[in-house]
């Protein structure tokens, strides 16, 4: 009878809230007076923002909107969000500009436009410097404001006489379309913009100028269980992001939690395509505005002022970040300070990130993020960035997997001052530069690791680490080295390299005889000593079962492994549309290591936490499938990403995106 009762509950409870949930259209043919009904649908995404609450769906049809759509209201849980969603194979488009037309030409294929200032509002990005902490202008003033032909990006300059007159940018990856190029001057009542067009005339091609600091952004915090589903999204006058100040992307939750964001194409954001970061009230770039405490001490109190404010799992992040196409940002394709914890982000291809690089700083990656804490990375492919995936402080519970990292100027993957445990397994990682491990607390498992390695203490820099699957701070420590795991890997060399040839002392190295110095035995690590006898010795390393080819050298305590000088892996990638395949040549060496099955149990907990490698739910983590999810052999599983490779030349499709 109590069993019927509670099904009868149950049937209920979806009825009400079926009768209660609501679907509002919008269509560029409709009228923000309507109803937002499917006959009589708004005109605006952000008419519907307005009124739509939890359960209701928002379904937009094909068509460009500019506007920034600014939600009102939360969603209440998982199962009552607010879903904004493209309409099932319709191409919609929300843009963060507006069209220009009436240009007049001066010459030289020179044109010029007079704003009025009341276009844009209270925000003109015409005006709107960019600046912050960590960041660097290359000695000139840059603006969120772009100009764009036919939806390219032009390059400002910094004096009239340099648009009339262009030269190619030597550091843009793009040389010959550096040559158009965009200046702009400003007073009280306008704005006036100059742009080489050179042979194009913009009043009969589509030119759009930035008018909105975001495209899809609550200007309040605490607007929970959005999702954001199959959109375009471009355009956007976004500023620098920083970890010690406001963190505005293209789209972002704004210090909110439990939002999706899937299936979009997201582009030409001025900074930061997605932010998952922080608010303004904790820290506004302090470092550089009072100009009294260095940005490091800032960030630290950006930390505890955030935990005053209800920095939690129960508060913020829990955000589902999958599927989207992200492209042609200048500072990051995904950033995020603090709101990220307890997020995954998965199956997005990141490119094109600061390809540009007319300005520069401490803080442009394809993913880039502070205080990762039990985030997944996870079968992302990154490429043509700066940095691939920077985790900057606090990546306690990160897990960084199956990932496709390529052609990346400075490093695929970058892990800084944090004190573990981390997992970063199964990725393929071709860049010249493959990791730049300035932490501890680390496991490096069944990784294919074609690039150079460097390791580096950090004994100036006091970071936190925190109580298991929390944010609640433990404590604070220098990062002395060590206490890293390297099982089961795959280590190529490239003795024909440019840098090698240049560089031959560099500490970049590859393979792992950067861990020469360090200790095996874990004993050394006794307790009682001060933080000075901590800065003359090392923690431990935990090294064992991997694959050296070519000129890889092996740290030189390791045991079991295998050395193949001779072999020739020939990797390259063929990349045919959305779909990208690996080429690799492999020999008997790949079949001799003597691999283990790599689990909590032998990971063990990382020193300075006291925390053991495993799942976020508390489980234990065990390593037995590969990078395509196949089942690895339990009593000998494979070497590196793959389970199964053919002796010889092996195609591999490594990455397919619909």
């Amino acid at each position: 009878m109590k069993r019927r009762i509670t099904y009868l509950a149950v049937i209920v409870f979806l009825i009400s809230f079926e009768a209660y949930a609501k679907e509002y259209h919008v269509s560029v043919n409709g009228n923000d007076n309507n109803s937002g009904s499917l006959s009589q649908p708004f005109s605006t995404i952000s008419a519907a923002a307005k009124i739509a609450l939890p359960g209701d769906v928002i379904t937009v049809h094909e068509g460009t909107y500019r506007e920034w759509v600014n939600p009102a209201y939360s969603g209440t849980n998982d199962l009552k969000r607010i879903v904004y969603q493209a309409a099932p194979g319709e191409k919609v488009i929300i843009k963060g500009s507006e069209v220009i037309k009436n240009w007049e030409k001066t010459g030289n294929g020179v044109w010029k436009t007079i704003i009025k200032n009341s276009f844009f509002g209270e925000y003109n990005p015409y005006r709107e410097i960019i600046k912050g902490d960590w960041f660097s202008d290359k000695g000139r003033i840059h603006h969120t404001g772009e100009v764009y032909l036919n939806g390219k990006s032009l390059y400002e300059i910094d004096s009239l006489e340099r648009v009339k007159y262009p030269k190619i940018l030597k550091d843009a990856l793009d040389e010959k379309g550096s040559a158009y190029q965009w200046y702009c001057e400003s007073n009280f009542e306008t704005t006036t913009i100059w742009a080489n067009f050179h042979d194009y005339n913009p009043n009969k091609e589509l030119v759009e100028i930035n008018v909105r600091q975001a495209c899809f952004f609550p200007k309040k915090t605490g607007i929970n269980y959005i999702t954001v589903k199959g959109f375009t999204m471009s355009q956007a006058a976004t500023q620098w992001a920083p970890p010690t100040a406001e963190q505005i992307g293209l789209i972002g939750p704004n210090w909110s939690k439990g939002w999706i964001i899937e299936d979009n194409v997201i582009s030409d954001s001025k900074c930061s395509g997605i932010s998952l970061g922080k608010e303004r009230s904790t820290g506004q770039n302090q470092w550089t505005e009072l100009k009294i405490k260095h940005g490091t001490q800032r960030e630290r109190e950006v930390i505890f002022n955030a935990l005053a404010i209800g920095w939690s799992k129960e508060n913020i992040g829990s955000h589902i970040v999958r599927n989207n196409i992200i492209f042609n940002c200048e500072q990051t394709g995904i950033c995020g300070h603090l709101g990220a914890i307890f997020s995954s982000i998965y199956n997005n291809h990141i490119y094109n990130i600061n390809v540009k690089r007319q300005f520069s700083g401490a803080e442009i990656a394809g993913i880039k993020l502070h205080a990762a804490i039990d985030v997944l990375i996870k079968n992302n492919r990154i490429h043509d960035t700066f940095r691939g995936l920077w985790l900057d402080w606090q990546a306690q519970g990160a897990r960084v997997t199956g990932n496709l990292l390529y052609n990346n100027k400075s490093e695929d993957i970058f892990i800084e001052v944090c004190h573990g445990p981390y997992i970063v397994d199964n990725n393929i990682l071709l860049s010249e530069n493959s990791i730049r491990n300035f932490s501890q607390g680390g496991a490096f498992v069944h990784n294919l690791i074609a690039g150079k390695m460097v390791h580096a203490t950090v004994l100036n820099r006091f970071t936190p680490y925190h109580f298991q699957h929390s944010t609640g701070v433990a404590g604070l420590m220098t990062i002395i080295g060590g206490d890293d795991r390297y099982f089961n890997n795959i280590f190529i060399g490239n003795e024909t390299s440019e840098s090698s040839q240049k560089k031959p002392d560099t500490a970049d190295k590859y393979g792992l005889e950067a861990y020469d110095d360090y200790p095996i035995e874990s004993d050394i690590w006794l307790t009682g000593r001060s933080v000075d006898d901590y800065a003359k010795i090392k923690m431990p390393v935990f090294i064992g079962s991997n694959l050296y080819l070519n000129d890889a050298k092996p740290y030189k305590k390791e045991t079991n492994i295998k050395v193949n000088a001779i072999l020739k892996p020939e990797l390259s990638l063929e990349e045919k549309g959305n779909e990208v395949f690996l080429h690799i040549n492999t020999d008997e060496s790949f079949s001799e290591v003597n691999c283990k099955m790599i689990t909590t149990k032998l990971l063990g907990y990382a020193i300075q936490s006291e925390a053991p490698f495993e799942n976020t739910d508390g489980t234990t983590i065990e390593f037995a499938t590969d990078y395509f999810g196949i089942k690895r052999n339990e009593t000998n599983p494979g070497v590196g990403p793959f389970e199964t490779l053919s002796k010889g030349r092996n195609i591999i499709k490594v990455w397919y995106q619909k």
